[in-house]
This record gives structure tokens, C-alpha cells and sequence, in this order.
């Protein structure tokens, strides 16, 4: 299973970013839609990632005025991306050997999508359940 399937499954509707943004416009924004990164775009690219780990460092390196920087100053660069063809482990791996929670689905066309680890849990997750289920009409029907 690739990931291109757990898109077609989303909603369409990518949240994102300027790098020129405040990082205060860019935490309202994550608290607004109740999410944990946001691709950082310049001119359909995706340059970066700014995070909720993002708002903690900065703060915690410049106190409250990491507030008026600019999201570029403190985001993430740059971004892991993915293919909308890439499989579904294989993302699950990547995630963990970098250590991080969301990727950018990218293509030639730009962005395809943004996952976050979660997505690609849920989605093992019902796979296994489906499998256990399969699994077990067969075992009563023998």
C-alpha cells in the first residue's frame, strides 16, 4: 500500500505557511486547526516544516521575542518529503530513523499532500484489524 491511498482517504485541504510569517501568526494557526506541523511554502515549494517541537526550541533559545521572528528564522530546513508512490512502511521507517511526524507527499506537479505518523498508524492499524477479521471467517468457515 502506498501512501497515495491514505491521501485519497484526506481531506484535500493543505494548511501551510509562509516563511515570512510571524511565529506567533504560525501558532495561532496550528492551535486553530488543532495540528502539529505545517508545511512552510515559498512559491509552491515546500522549503520547511515549522512544528510544535519548532515553537519550543525557539522559545526556549530566545525567550518571547522568538514570537516576532520570522517562521524561516526558526522552522525546520530543510523539509523530508516523500512520493505519493512511496509505501506505507517504508514512510513508517523513514519517520522513525529521523525522528520526526509529519512529511510533505511531494510530486512534480508540487505538493501532493502532508501526513503525519498518525495517518500512517491508523491506517496499519485498520489494515491489521481487516487481516485478523479475514483471518478469522476463515477459520469458522473451515
Amino acid at each position: 500500500m502506498t501512501v497515495k491511498a491514505i491521501l485519497q482517504s484526506k481531506s484535500q485541504d493543505i494548511v501551510s505557511i509562509s516563511g515570512a510569517a510571524k511565529v506567533s501568526d504560525a501558532i495561532a494557526l496550528l492551535a486553530e486547526k488543532r495540528i502539529g506541523a505545517l508545511p512552510v511554502m515559498e512559491g509552491g515549494a515546500v522549503v520547511g516544516i515549522f512544528s510544535e517541537r519548532d515553537v519550543i526550541y525557539c522559545l526556549a533559545r530566545s525567550g518571547g521575542v522568538a514570537l516576532d521572528m520570522p517562521v524561516s528564522d526558526v522552522m525546520t530546513s530543510p523539509a523530508v518529503t516523500i512520493g505519493p508512490e512511496c509505501a506505507v512502511l517504508s514512510a513508517l521507517s523513514l519517520m522513525t530513523k529521523r525522528r520526526i511526524r509529519h512529511l510533505p507527499v511531494v510530486e512534480a506537479a508540487g505538493v501532493a499532500g502532508f501526513i503525519s505518523i498518525g495517518d500512517l498508524v491508523k491506517h496499519r492499524i485498520e489494515k491489521i484489524e481487516a487481516e485478523a477479521a479475514a483471518m478469522r471467517d476463515y477459520i469458522q468457515m473451515a
